[in-house]
């Protein structure tokens, strides 16, 4: 959800499955997305669908965390697999 007036995107996604280990590395590489495509205006909020995921506030959490979201990016190895996962496959 997308809201200009406010500089605010909101996005919600569903896990393949309740115990889904990829949760957090999945909400990582969407909110990475979204910083390297939108102006820097934005305000993002990137998040489980509520009742989706065992883990989901602990998910939720990390993902809302200016500074743990930078240093995951900071960690070369964990940059590579987001990039790997935002690539586009040939």
């Amino acid at each position: 959800q997308v809201n200009d007036a406010e500089s605010t995107v909101a996005v919600e996604f569903t896990p393949t499955i309740p115990h889904c280990s990829m949760a957090t590395l999945i909400g990582l590489s969407i909110k990475v997305k979204l910083i390297r495509s939108l102006p820097e205006r934005f305000k993002l909020d990137v998040h489980i669908t509520p009742g989706t995921h065992a883990s989901e506030h602990a998910v939720n959490k990390q993902l809302a965390d200016k500074e743990r979201v930078a240093a995951a990016l900071e960690n070369s190895h964990l940059l590579e697999v987001v990039n790997q996962c935002l690539s586009a496959r040939s």
